[in-house]
């Protein structure tokens, strides 16, 4: 069984909250920043032998977070680890996942090869990006575990709003797998708009829902600029919806997206804590926890 749990400088608070729950001890990883702009990293105790739980999102600062992740994990099988889980709640890099354009980087390809190259015995990430890559086993080996955290989103849905005959849309094609899942949780009818991109930031979305009279509830997995969700919400509104909530697993919220979205006078908008955010109200270390009960 897991002995330690440390956190990286994104995911502090799921793995005080993982160790609690696993009833383990805990720990943070020592990062630094040298005036050159490199990282220092130090595991502050021995290690060896040991069997450990590593958290860190790659959100925010996805450059630095992933060079902080790899320096940590080569860290402890350096240094001789019993077994190394790595838990990364938000993976980074996960959307180029085909060469659009002569050239490209497929990064997903890349940051794959990296973790398969450091040899770590499971690696469980929540809501990964998958589009092309519908087994991401098959990239990432079979060590590899893809969870998904609509379900604590669901119940937190539950516990804290009264929504009246209510429908979950799903914004785009994308996100049909999250709504009919949290859908099924509460018990209600979903439906799936479509959606085209125009350019880097800017979508279009179109479709029919029954909604007219009824409060609606917008489940995607990742809100980025938010630029998706406004498009959603003035659909849902010009379809005659009353109350429109907004949830999602992964809040990144770039680019001013949370001051834009509450400007659209949503009754919520939540997310997880897999990225710390204004709306992070959802904990996700419940689900990592049964990820681990199943593989540990």
């Amino acid at each position: 069984m897991p002995e330690l749990v440390l956190g990286g400088s994104n995911s502090r608070h799921i793995a005080y909250r993982l160790s609690k729950k696993m009833n383990i001890m805990y720990s943070t990883v020592e990062v630094k920043e040298f005036p050159d702009n490199e990282l220092y990293v130090r595991i502050p105790m021995d290690v060896k032998q040991r069997e450990v739980i590593y958290v860190n999102s790659l959100q925010p600062n996805p450059n630095r977070s992933l060079v902080e992740t790899i320096l940590t994990l080569d860290a402890l099988k350096k240094q001789n680890a019993k077994s190394i889980v790595a838990v990364i709640p938000y993976l980074a890099y996960a959307r180029q996942d085909e060469m659009f354009n002569p050239g490209e980087a497929v990064s997903v390809l890349t940051i794959a090869d990296m973790f398969k190259s450091l040899d770590i015995d499971q690696i469980i990430t929540v809501d990964m990006h998958l589009h092309r890559i519908t087994d991401p086993s098959k990239v990432f080996g079979s060590k590899f575990t893809n969870i998904t955290g609509v379900h604590e989103v669901a119940d937190y849905i539950k516990s804290h709003f009264k929504y009246s005959n209510a429908v979950v849309i799903g914004p785009d094609d994308e996100a049909k797998q999250w709504a009919s899942l949290v859908a099924k949780d509460l018990n209600i009818e979903y439906g799936v708009f479509s959606k085209k991109r125009l350019s880097g930031r800017e979508v279009q979305v179109e479709g029919q829902a029954e909604v007219k009279g009824k409060d609606a509830i917008i489940i995607d997995d990742i809100i980025s600029t938010g630029g998706t969700i406004i498009e959603a919400t003035k659909l849902l509104k010009s379809l005659g919806a009353n109350d429109i909530y907004v949830a999602c697993v992964h809040p990144l919220l770039v680019e001013g997206a949370y001051h834009k979205l509450v400007e659209h006078n949503l009754k919520a908008l939540i997310g997880t804590d897999t990225v710390l955010s204004p709306i992070s109200f959802v904990e996700i270390y419940p689900a990592i926890a049964k990820a681990l009960d199943k593989q540990l």
